[in-house]
């Protein structure tokens, strides 16, 4: 398997490791899943991400180039902006989801999938015009800090002030350093990019301060489901469309035609699509993983599970999935088949708690 540079790092730690997109990767620490999620949420996360694809696009038209290949508006960013979007096929459907940053007038950053890394790395260089280069970042880290008390560990420890750093926007502190406002947690924190040889020192000083500790991909997994977020290979995959798994609102409002894949987009944006994802939470006893069935309360099969597990916040089990875009709305009770046990629950808004983005946040304030 292959290792990031903070492998060493989390043996010492004692990290439970296992197989996790072609890398050995830290699943929890010795504090457990449930401790690192609540850590989180209340402090500051620290998580090796450096699995992840880093990419810099730049050139003449590199911005045209990026909308030929998703649905959102990247011609609009601002320097320093960051923007979440898809990769699409030609069938419509999702190669990758994926952040792109603008970094200067023809320079992108792009944040890839590690599961998809090597598909859309081909993807992207199969339609790589002339005069636009791409520049694959394999020797670099990615650290992600992911709490409350990311923005005063990070001023305190590195002396970096992020205050007026808006969510969604980059800052490159140096060549070597740039920190992202983002994350897949749903609360305020930064994704760091580093030369890989200056991980560990990074990792040790952070770590280092009494409001941060070591979280693995369980804790990620389940903080990143109870905001709603989707999945790639599991909510969403190559043959989902933006529509129908409810991401609307990446779509351009101007221009959409010339993406790959725009037919089906604009067709289902005008006719609706078979099947929405929605979320669910278990209103019985158990707990409803990928795979599961959807069913009315007569026990009409009308969907299948794509991921769901416990909420640590919520103390329930939650999920999301597919049911056919007719039949349930928000607050409809349904049930759920697990292992030929039908547990009772309910179609519900998510994400399932609140953002607490630096955005989120202002608007709470407001």
């Amino acid at each position: 398997m292959l290792k990031t540079p903070l492998h060493d790092v989390h043996l010492v730690l004692k990290a439970k490791m296992a197989e996790f997109a072609g890398y050995e990767m830290p699943i929890n620490y010795e504090d457990g899943v449930m401790a690192e999620h609540h850590w989180t949420r209340k402090k500051a996360g620290l998580f090796d991400v450096s699995h992840m694809g880093q990419v810099i696009f730049e050139g003449p038209g590199a911005a045209d180039f990026l909308e030929t290949l998703t649905p959102s508006n990247i011609k609009g960013l601002k320097d320093t902006q960051a923007r979440y979007t898809v990769l699409m096929n030609e069938q419509g459907g999702m190669v990758d989801d994926l952040i792109i940053t603008r970094l200067g007038e023809e320079k992108f950053f792009a944040v890839i999938n590690a599961g998809c890394k090597d598909k859309d790395l081909k993807w992207f260089e199969s339609h790589l015009p002339e005069g636009i280069t791409m520049t694959h970042l394999e020797t670099r880290a990615l650290v992600a800090l992911q709490g409350p008390a990311s923005e005063k560990v990070i001023s305190q420890v590195l002396e970096v002030d992020l205050s007026d750093l808006d969510y969604m926007h980059i800052y490159e502190h140096s060549q070597r350093c740039f920190f992202s406002r983002l994350g897949y947690t749903g609360e305020d924190g930064f994704e760091i990019s580093v030369p890989e040889e200056d991980a560990q020192a990074l990792w040790d000083k952070l770590s280092a301060h009494q409001d941060v500790k070591p979280v693995g991909l369980a804790a990620r997994d389940s903080l990143r489901l109870e905001m709603g977020y989707p999945l790639y290979g599991h909510d969403i995959d190559d043959t989902t469309s933006p529509v129908e798994a409810g991401l609307r609102w990446i779509l351009r409002k101007d221009g959409l035609e010339s993406c790959i894949g725009a037919d089906r987009i604009l067709k289902e944006k005008e006719n609706g699509t078979d099947r929405k994802r929605v979320g669910f939470k278990i209103t019985g006893k158990g707990i409803a993983r990928e795979g599961a069935d959807i069913l009315t309360k007569t026990g009409e099969k009308v969907g299948d599970v794509t991921s769901g597990g416990f909420s640590p916040s919520l103390q329930v089990a939650v999920g999301q999935g597919y049911i056919a875009d007719h039949t349930l709305n928000v607050g409809d009770e349904v049930l759920v088949r697990v292992r030929g046990r039908e547990i009772e629950a309910v179609i519900a808004k998510m994400p399932f708690v609140p953002a607490k983005t630096k955005t989120a946040k202002k608007q709470q304030a407001a």
